[in-house]
């Protein structure tokens, strides 16, 4: 992708079934469930590098033992600095007490992080926060073990400051407005006040308190408490939490916005927000990897029951297509193909872009996301071009000569590595000229992969602000000469905000949004912005909690061709001497393309939610009143 963007998060959850002697013996080490989760964290780090954390919990443990342990990392390879903490911790306890070595119930007791019950958490900040305090998971302690709560998840709110006050309301005091401690806070509210009532229930039939710790336990349920917690979420989520007695779950959204799978089997449950992740990390089949259906959570007893409860009813299935085209790596079955697929779709307008002339066409990609894209693509070019040397063939009949023949069968598409992304550059000159020439060097090239006025076709997994094509890679290209630079985008327009975890949250970023003002600049159709930016105004005077998108009439005077043949003009520099041409995905191959993941509303409005869309007209106010900020 040459344009960088950041979404939060990746999640895996694992629950060991059997008592940690089994890993020991079947496996050779009690810390079989700390090495799987080092891995399924590895297999996610494309979700998430500004920050990691882990965190585990003991079941059974006794009074005064420690039960629950955290650490987590915002260092330059967070995943390997939580690890390397949790190995020398180990090693540590070890060392000083060799007798151990052998015995797994003094491992268990002495040795931290050393649980049946692991959460895994991989960050990107979308907020600029970077501390500590925003890694995941989350702690929520207290002295009764069934209150304590930890959690971690893939999400975000649109109505953080709507659930912030039910909890001012609740007689709570929040020591921070953000979306992940006003879920842990509501999740906790109603987990405090189900135990408050088990507890009141088990001592009026006779038990004694020690005894209401383990009938607390088994009594509790989980999927009601999440039910009355998540009943006023607006937003995309994936939540996995552990309770300090042993229950732990996985909510998903009602729109199955934020991906989550899971696989169980006698030895273990896990839950990922990929599902390559556990194909590789516990050698399982696709088909043994199941969905987690839209407003469904997995929740895991502390006795291992495990089943699967319908939390929140079930919205029209919205699942991001983002995470297909670009967000969720490759390997995955379902998106590998998926990602071919828009490759292929694309070339009918590469095609004629090129004019049809394939012999003097020259394909490649932008490194590295968009190489999948780019092979469907290419295998679509040798299908055309095989079915029109099978017409070229029929057609000369018995004037076909084995000269003929050689000559038709040796046309097959041009593909050539042209592009190559170096290593960062640090701009350390703080000068805009300066800087610029800096970023300019970001791509190289392959000399001599293209001839001289040669078209040339690059294909990208999407375009959003546009920014690294105009300073870097289309300048870089036109040292090569070609005739014709004809940028492909596997993605269609980002035209509006997106709200659910993915970071891309002002108007004025995208390319689109540019073009189209521009468009109304050209068209003195300026009166429409003004008219939208009015009832977007009024939309939030009147607190419409269900408004409409009126950010859609924006795009609705312009064809997408029309926008896509501005953003060429606005992307071309005034030094390529090329003729440059940007091509966008329909919508209809997009769908096409992807039919599970239809949730499409950074390209087309359709938010899922009514949150989506306040926060896009809240981002049209902020460009229409020059605030340079995010609209959630």
């Amino acid at each position: 992708m040459s344009d960088s963007i950041k979404h939060e998060c990746g999640i895996s959850l694992i629950r060991l079934l059997k008592p940690l002697e089994y890993y020991k013996e079947k496996y050779g080490s009690i810390f079989y469930g700390v090495n799987k989760m080092y891995l399924m964290m590895e297999k996610q780090h494309n979700r998430g590098q500004d920050g990691a954390g882990f965190a585990s919990l003991k079941l059974d443990m006794a009074p005064g033992e420690r039960y629950m342990s955290r650490v987590r990392s915002i260092k330059a390879q967070p995943i390997q600095d939580i690890f390397s903490q949790i190995n020398n911790r180990i090693n540590s306890v070890l060392t000083e007490n060799p007798e151990i070595v052998d015995d797994v119930a003094a491992q268990k007791k002495q040795i931290p992080y050393v649980g049946e019950v692991i959460l895994g958490h991989v960050r990107y900040g979308t907020f600029g926060k970077n501390s500590i305090e925003n890694v995941h998971p989350f702690l929520r302690q207290n002295n009764w073990m069934h209150r304590n709560l930890i959690v971690a998840g893939n999400f975000n709110m649109t109505n953080v400051s709507e659930l912030f006050d039910n909890l001012v309301q609740l007689g709570q005091h929040p020591k921070e407005m953000a979306d992940t401690i006003t879920v842990m806070e509501k999740i906790g509210h109603f987990l405090d006040d189900a135990v408050a009532k088990l507890y009141k229930q088990i001592k009026k039939q006779g038990f004694t308190k020690i005894e209401a710790s383990s009938l607390i336990a088994e009594r509790i349920s989980v999927a009601k408490i999440l039910k009355k917690a998540a009943k006023n979420w607006d937003g995309g989520y994936a939540i996995a939490g552990m309770i300090g007695h042993g229950d732990s779950f996985v909510l998903r959204d009602p729109s199955g916005i934020r991906p989550t799978y899971y696989y169980k089997d006698d030895e273990v449950v896990v839950v990922a927000s990929e599902r390559p992740a556990i194909q590789t990390v516990f050698n399982v089949s696709y088909d043994k990897v199941e969905e987690l259906p839209p407003g469904n959570a997995l929740i895991i007893k502390k006795a291992g029951r495990i089943h699967v409860d319908k939390i929140l009813t079930p919205l029209d299935r919205k699942a991001c297509s983002f995470e297909r085209i670009y967000f969720s790596r490759g390997n995955d079955k379902e998106i590998y193909e998926e990602r071919k697929a828009l490759g292929r779709l694309i070339f009918p307008k590469v095609l004629k872009a090129v004019g049809q002339d394939l012999r003097k066409t020259v394909f490649s990609y932008i490194p590295n996301t968009a190489e999948t894209s780019f092979l469907g693509m290419v295998k679509e070019a040798q299908s055309y071009l095989n079915k029109l040397k099978k017409e070229q063939i029929l057609a000369l009949g018995p004037d076909l000569t084995p000269e003929t023949l050689q000559e038709i069968l040796e046309v097959r598409p041009r593909i050539e590595k042209v592009a190559i992304k170096d290593a960062k550059l640090r701009t350390f000159i703080t000068q805009d000229s300066s800087r610029d020439d800096l970023v300019a060097h970001v791509y190289d090239i392959s000399y001599g992969s293209v001839n001289k006025h040669d078209n040339l076709v690059i294909i990208d997994d999407s375009i959003v602000r546009g920014t690294t094509l105009k300073k870097s890679i289309l300048g870089i290209l036109d040292r090569l000469l070609p005739k014709k630079i004809v940028v492909d985008s596997s993605a269609p327009h980002i035209r509006n905000p997106e709200c659910y975890g993915i970071d891309m949250a002002k108007l004025e970023d995208f390319i689109a949004f540019r073009a189209a003002l521009a468009l109304h600049k050209e068209r003195n159709t300026m009166a429409v912005v003004e008219e939208i930016y009015k009832k977007c105004k009024r939309s939030f005077e009147n607190n419409e909690s269900e408004t409409e998108n009126h950010v859609q009439a924006f795009y609705a005077p312009f064809t997408a061709k029309e926008i896509s043949q501005k953003i060429g003009e606005l992307l071309s520099p005034k030094n390529v001497k090329a003729e440059v041409h940007i091509i966008y995905q329909s919508i209809e191959s997009l769908h096409q393309a992807c039919p599970n993941n239809l949730g499409d509303w950074y390209f087309t409005g359709d938010y899922p939610t009514p949150g989506g869309n306040r926060v896009v007209n809240r981002a049209f106010i902020n460009f229409y009143e020059g605030k340079n900020q995010r609209a959630y």
